[in-house]
């Protein structure tokens, strides 16, 4: 079993760089399908979900050159094939096949995507999305079986601004007949990024980055090029670490406007932090006040921030208290956070976090990537050894995390026992 081991307590100093973002990879591998010739996508991550999403492709006789964090796809002689469990179920973004299948073939059979266990996530906006575009959906045991004669534009409103249904409706309209309008669409750079791809393919999509998204149906998607953005999770995750540990640890390739909520609360409770171009300057200050955070929808606090972010409320001076209102089952570092010696209550989805506690390296478990990210960090900040197993959630969503960390000071390792 491979764990990482984590000898806490040691100062960070020197850079770390910001890879692509995972949440924006993910949406736009699947995307690359839609094109009928060859697209490229540059500043991929080296993460296991990109792997995993490859597999799928490579299953559809699609062809994949990868050069660093180059990757090129050929979707000029795609088949539609059934997307097995074994594939579906690696990652929560393989749903993305749905709607560029739908988009392409008009016909898509893919069995339930898998992911993290944070609770639940229904795709019901997906389907009923599908649906009024002209589709029917069919749920055979753990297969979706989703067909359409023709796919017609249409108005669709979002109850909820979903990112997943929301990317997962442009794929499958950009090549439906007449216009789609999608209401209430989430507004996350993750969409921009994905729109602008499906563009420089000659879709014809506006508003993207705003609550309506307009799609006008094309007939035929060139040959494109995109560069995945920065990371704004992986950025957030160093950061709330660089508030804790660093000595001038400098967070390289950062979108400072995609990172406001967490920028500007972090000012608020006197972390010591420098903004310089697209860098963020760290380090550590002894007392931090504490804080009260409410998950939202972007541009509120990210909740993928919310686990690691648990973590600097432990050291903060007096009670703070987060609230998770995006996922039901987002606390699963909590258990392990009070076993290495947090004060740590959780009321329904809020969690009372009382400071500042020190913390003791543990035997601990990562239930999820969030999870896995801040017991990284408790480890990182603890006295003692910390050892992680379940390490595939972390490494499925952070580019060379071990690498990183080391490089600027952490003693972090994965080891096989």
């Amino acid at each position: 079993m491979e764990k990482i081991v984590i000898q806490g307590g040691k100062e960070l100093t020197g850079s770390i760089k910001i890879s692509g973002a995972k949440n924006s990879a993910v949406a736009l591998i699947p995307a690359a399908i839609l094109c009928d010739e060859i697209s490229t996508i540059d500043n991929v991550p080296e993460i296991t979900d990109r792997d995993a999403l490859i597999e799928i492709i490579e299953l559809l006789n699609g062809k994949v050159q990868i050069e660093n964090n180059k990757m090129q796809i050929d979707a000029s002689n795609l088949e539609n094939k059934v997307i097995k469990e074994e594939l579906s179920s690696k990652l929560r973004a393989s749903y993305y096949f749905m709607g560029a299948l739908l988009g392409k073939f008009k016909h898509v059979e893919i069995y339930f995507p898998g992911g993290c266990n944070i609770g639940k996530r229904k795709i019901d906006f997906h389907l009923k999305g599908f649906e009024a575009l002209g589709a029917t959906i069919t749920e055979d045991q753990d297969k979706y079986i989703i067909h359409a004669e023709e796919l017609k534009g249409n108005k669709i409103y979002l109850d909820f601004a979903s990112v997943g249904a929301t990317i997962n409706i442009m794929l499958a309209s950009v090549k439906a007949k007449g216009k789609t309008v999608i209401n209430n669409a989430a507004k996350e750079p993750e969409i921009v990024n994905v729109a602008t791809f499906l563009n420089n393919m000659g879709a014809k999509i506006i508003g993207a980055g705003t609550s309506r998204i307009t799609i006008e149906g094309v007939e035929f998607l060139h040959s494109s090029f995109i560069e995945v953005i920065p990371d704004r999770i992986e950025a957030g995750t160093y950061i709330i670490l660089g508030a804790l540990l660093g000595k001038n640890l400098i967070i390289e390739n950062v979108i400072k406007e995609h990172l406001i909520s967490l920028i500007s609360k972090l000012q608020e409770i006197g972390v010591d932090l420098k903004i310089e171009e697209n860098n963020i300057i760290l380090n550590k200050v002894e007392k931090l006040k504490p804080f009260n955070i409410t998950t939202l929808i972007y541009p509120g606090f990210p909740t993928d921030l919310a686990q690691p972010i648990s973590v600097l409320m432990t050291q903060c001076e007096g009670m703070s208290i987060l609230e998770e209102t995006i996922y039901s089952n987002r606390m699963g570092q909590v258990p392990f956070l009070n076993q290495m010696g947090s004060n740590i209550e959780i009321k329904n989805q809020t969690a009372y976090i009382k400071g500042k506690t020190m913390l003791f390296g543990n035997d601990v478990v990562a239930s999820d990537l969030r999870a896995g990210a801040s017991l990284v960090i408790a480890g990182l900040i603890a006295s003692g050894t910390t050892k992680i197993t379940e390490i595939s959630h972390i490494l499925r969503g952070y580019e060379h995390i071990i690498e990183k960390l080391a490089n600027v000071g952490a003693d972090i390792k994965i080891i096989e026992e």
